[in-house]
């Protein structure tokens, strides 16, 4: 039988090289796909948003009780 010497598995700064990559991955994901929709969404809501239109609404359905 021949035996072949295994490689010796990484233990030093394994720990250091996983998270630098999970951290990075982790910041893509969360700018991508979190931060950049949800930007996104409010610039839309508040480009067209009415602030006395809404207010006026929310009176006259009796949300306010100082405004009549």
């Amino acid at each position: 039988m021949t035996s072949s010497a295994l490689t010796k598995p990484q233990v030093r700064d394994l720990l250091a090289k996983r998270l630098r990559f999970c951290i990075h991955g982790s910041c893509s994901f969360c700018k991508f796909d979190v931060a950049a929709p949800r930007k996104k969404a409010r610039a839309d809501f508040y480009r067209n948003y009415d602030s006395m239109k809404d207010f006026e609404e929310m009176r006259k359905a009796g949300i306010f009780q100082s405004a009549k």
